[in-house]
C-alpha cells in the first residue's frame, strides 16, 4: 500500500457514469467495470467512500426549472440517489467487495442511517461505504454531499470521476481548442466559473484543504493511477 499517495479516498460519481451508450439508468456493464477497479484498490489496502449522483434517473433542478417545486424536485432526485447506490453495491458484492449503504434519508428496509462514527469504523474494517440520499436537505447538489462526507470521515482526496478527462477552460465537447489543466487552484475554478463542482462543494473543500481530483471514469485503471499519484486528470487544490 506503500505506492498509493492516498490511503482514504471519497469516490464521487455521477448519475451519468452509470448509464454508459444507454442515455439513461443503469448500464450493469459500467456497474461491473466501476466494481473492478474499486475492487483492485480495495484489495490494496485503500479505505473506499462513494457519494453517487442521480442525474440518469432524475435531475431535481432540471425539473424544477420547468416548473416543479424544487424542495419536492430535490428529493425526488435524492431517492434517485437511493437506486443508483443500491445498483453498485450489488455489482460491488458480486464482485466480493464489502459494502455497506448509509441513506440520509431514513429507510431502514434497504439502507443504514448515515452515522459518522459507523461509517469510519466500517471503513477501518475494509468495507466500501455508500453515501446516499444526498445530505438530506433540497437545495444541496451531491456535489455538495461528496464534500461534506469527505470532510466528515478524514478523507485525504476526492476523485471526482466523470466522463471527460479533466478540467478545460471550456466545454471541449463543443469547442475543439478547449484548454485542459494540469493544476488548479479553488479560486480561480470559482472566478473562472468552470461548474467542476458547485461553488458550496468548492468551498467546503478550499476551507478543509482537501484536494479535488478530476478525471476520466472510463479508461480503465484510471483509479489506481490516481491514488498512485500519477499525472492522471486535473488537481484542484491551494496554490
Amino acid at each position: 500500500m506503500s505506492e498509493y499517495k492516498y490511503h482514504r479516498i471519497l469516490l464521487k460519481l455521477s448519475g451519468e457514469a452509470l448509464e454508459g451508450d444507454r442515455g439513461y439508468g443503469i448500464d450493469p456493464a459500467v456497474i461491473d467495470e466501476v466494481a473492478e477497479q474499486i475492487k483492485e484498490i480495495v484489495n490494496d489496502g485503500i479505505e473506499v467512500a462513494i457519494v453517487i449522483g442521480g442525474g440518469n434517473i432524475f435531475r431535481g433542478l432540471a425539473a424544477s426549472a420547468n416548473g416543479m417545486d424544487r424542495a419536492q424536485a430535490d428529493y425526488i432526485g435524492m431517492l434517485a440517489t437511493v437506486m443508483n447506490a443500491l445498483a453498485l453495491q450489488e455489482g460491488l458484492e458480486r464482485a466480493g467487495v464489502f459494502t455497506r449503504v448509509q441513506s440520509a434519508i431514513n429507510m431502514q428496509e434497504v439502507a443504514e442511517p448515515y452515522i459518522r462514527r459507523r461509517a469510519i469504523r466500517h471503513l477501518e474494517k475494509g468495507r466500501v461505504v455508500i453515501f446516499a440520499g444526498g445530505t438530506g436537505n433540497p437545495y444541496f447538489t451531491t456535489d455538495t454531499t461528496a464534500a461534506l462526507r469527505a470532510c466528515e470521515i478524514g478523507a485525504e482526496a476526492i476523485l471526482k470521476a466523470t466522463k471527460v478527462d479533466g478540467v478545460y477552460d471550456s466545454d471541449p465537447e463543443t469547442n475543439p481548442d478547449a484548454k485542459r489543466f494540469d493544476e488548479i487552484s479553488y479560486m480561480d475554478m470559482l472566478e473562472q466559473e468552470l461548474h467542476v463542482m458547485d461553488s458550496t462543494a468548492t468551498s467546503l473543500c478550499m476551507d478543509n484543504d482537501l484536494p479535488i481530483i478530476v478525471f476520466d471514469l472510463n479508461k480503465k485503471g484510471n483509479i489506481a493511477r490516481v491514488l498512485k499519484g500519477e499525472h492522471v486528470g486535473t488537481i484542484v487544490e491551494a496554490q
